[in-house]
């Protein structure tokens, strides 16, 4: 199936320091494409990879699961490491669990983890009748397009398969028993109001990494996909400090920090 406008993967060969994004469930790099460009602009090389069963077709995603989506930012982790002198891993919403469990799995192969909006469990009524309605509901509605700025849209699907949420509920569960292999550096930020992943999500995986220099900032303009939110250049800015710092060796070592 072609792939719909706006949701090609992006990747940039700059420097020696790389940089690989992960979007979220059932949406596409279109929401991570302005973040990717000014890390691009300012010299890094940089992966956004579209991950498989998205930014195709619903129907599409109903054939993939966990693993699959895994699988394909593991393999561009990879890469990037080849070539890079040091590798940085950052993601949105189901991409930020994806980068957060890459650092749990990849040790010192990852300098730095930059999530916004992590998620870390499938909440409600809802997951809880995954396992079964999944068999009989084919589809739920779609969770992409949460951005407060007027015109904003994220090109991603308008419907959930159910087959694929179930997994994805299952992912979140495996993340977090990991949790606490996680060991690197850690930016985490997130929007006060959040219609997709609860604030909770965030408190959960601050609770159980063992970084010791994390540091925690709060959206207060945007929504969940704060990277084509009002909020989104403070994210850029934010990432390209944390990046600038751990690169060139400075406070490698650092405390925790809230702000």
């Amino acid at each position: 199936m072609p792939v719909l406008p706006g949701a090609e993967p992006y990747r940039h060969e700059g420097g020696e320091i790389g940089v690989l994004l992960c979007h979220g469930f059932t949406t596409s790099p279109h929401s991570l494409r302005p973040w990717a460009e000014h890390l691009a602009e300012r010299g890094l090389t940089v992966s956004l990879p579209l991950l498989p069963g998205h930014g195709t077709r619903w129907e599409d995603m109903r054939l993939t699961g966990w693993q699959d989506w895994y699988a394909e930012v593991d393999r561009e982790l990879r890469n990037l490491r080849d070539r890079s002198a040091r590798v940085f891993v950052a993601g949105l919403s189901m991409g930020g669990t994806l980068a957060l469990r890459l650092a749990a799995k990849h040790g010192d192969g990852v300098a730095g983890v930059l999530v916004v909006n992590p998620a870390n469990k499938v909440h409600g009524l809802f997951a809880h009748t995954l396992p079964v309605s999944r068999h009989f509901v084919r589809t739920a509605p779609g969770i992409a397009g949460d951005i407060a700025k007027e015109g904003g849209v994220e090109v991603g699907y308008d419907r959930v398969p159910l087959h694929a949420a179930h997994s994805l509920r299952n992912f979140f569960r495996l993340v977090d028993g990991e949790l606490p292999q996680v060991t690197q550096p850690l930016l985490l930020l997130r929007s006060a109001r959040d219609h997709t992943v609860p604030s909770v999500d965030s408190a959960r995986i601050l609770s159980r990494v063992s970084s010791t220099d994390v540091s925690e900032i709060v959206l207060e303009q945007s929504y969940h996909v704060a990277t084509l939110d009002h909020d989104a250049d403070r994210i850029f800015e934010e990432s390209m400090g944390f990046i600038d710092r751990l690169a060139t060796g400075v406070g490698k070592e650092g405390t925790a920090a809230r702000g």
